[in-house]
């Protein structure tokens, strides 16, 4: 994505969004602007753009990424985005010529969700431009739109699960973002308490993963940052290089008591070994627990920090991993030699497809349990 935003490849418009931190407006990625890439982050989708917000771009127009808008539909988007705080209802619709079902339909094809959800998904953007460059939160709601603080609250709890107030009064929330690595992005979780969660991002997955964080730990899951991601950040690049073979910080995993019991084993097994269900059963006290043990080594939600990966077959073969069976592969080969295949002992760019196509044509060589 960085290689296609810097080339200015129009090829990728519609494929995924740039947002630019400082200026709080995203683009498509062929955008003539040219941010510095540290001030960058991605979006799959507009509606993550919104709901993260920010707001399109005045000069690649990226709500046209996808093939100009029918002359209805651009006439609906120029109301709105010239004044956002006009409520459009269905009798404003028919007046212009636009019944509620086709925009409903048309805008959940383009963008992933109805009108009404892309204009309160515009006001909320507005409003926290103006929280951004430290507007008063009254100033910030009723300045976007909002009639009311209760409005507000509601628009927020749609977008991130719970109310900005109660989320304050807790101090419970659940902070998300995606971090790089060589084998992809993985989508990192944390609270004061710990790393909650750490998969590898597939796209498709991203919105279920977060339904699934915010029903397990019963408060706001909102995008930003966090001194325990920061460092997690950190420690993850050490670790690609082959040069950290444990991690730091505090964990903080939901699950049942039997699941933490078997993560809290996982946790055990130490960098460059490996171990299997059968020996797992039998380290918990459980040796007949053997399908159980193996679920809630599918259900670990906390990747590498919570090894998983480690744990094979009983004769030494590689099975199921929820981030891919290639990465699995890769991960323990990374641990047996200190690098990934193909790569320096200290890594430089490798591509996934890269990484993919080695693990396809070379069959790794597989280590038995316990060495």
């Amino acid at each position: 994505m960085e290689r296609a935003f810097a080339q200015k490849d129009a090829a990728y418009d519609g494929v995924f969004y740039v947002a630019v931190r400082t200026t709080g407006i995203f683009c498509r990625p062929s955008c003539p602007s040219r941010p510095n890439l540290e001030n960058v982050e991605f979006f799959p989708s507009i509606r993550e753009c919104l709901a993260a917000g920010y707001r399109p771009c005045k000069r690649c127009r990226p709500l046209e990424a996808n093939g100009s808008p029918p002359e209805w539909a651009r006439t609906l988007i120029e109301r709105v985005e010239a004044e956002p705080d006009a409520r459009l209802k269905a009798a404003d619709l028919r007046e212009l010529g636009v019944t509620p079902e086709r925009a409903r339909r048309w805008f959940h094809q383009h963008y992933g969700m109805s009108f009404a959800e892309w204009c309160r998904g515009t006001r909320l953007a507005a409003a926290f431009m103006r929280i951004r460059k430290g507007a008063k939160l009254d100033d910030a709601v009723l300045d976007s739109g909002f009639e009311s603080h209760s409005g507000f609250r509601e628009a927020f709890r749609r977008a991130f699960g719970e109310a900005p107030g109660r989320s304050r009064q807790s101090g419970q929330r659940v902070v998300v973002t995606l971090l790089e690595s060589p084998l992809g992005s993985v989508l990192a979780a944390a609270t004061d308490a710990g790393i909650t969660m750490l998969e590898f991002a597939d796209p498709r997955m991203i919105r279920q993963s977060l339904h699934a964080l915010r029903r397990r730990s019963g408060c706001a899951v909102v995008p930003g940052r966090h001194p325990l991601l920061d460092r997690l950040a950190a420690e993850l690049a050490e670790y690609f290089q082959g040069a950290r073979r444990g991690f730091t910080m505090p964990l903080a995993p939901h699950g049942t008591r039997f699941q933490l019991k078997v993560w809290h084993e996982l946790r055990r097994i130490r960098y460059g070994e490996t171990l299997s269900y059968d020996e797992l059963a039998r380290r918990i006290g459980q040796p007949a627990a053997q399908r159980a043990v193996a679920r809630a080594n599918g259900d670990n939600s906390v990747a590498i920090l919570i090894p998983c990966h480690r744990v094979i077959g009983k004769d030494g073969t590689l099975t199921g991993y929820g981030g891919g069976l290639w990465r699995k592969r890769l991960l323990l080969e990374l641990e047996r030699t200190g690098h990934l295949p193909g790569a320096e002992p200290v890594i430089g760019n490798l591509r996934i497809k890269e990484a993919m196509a080695y693990c396809s044509a070379n069959a790794l060589p597989q280590a038995p349990p316990g060495t």
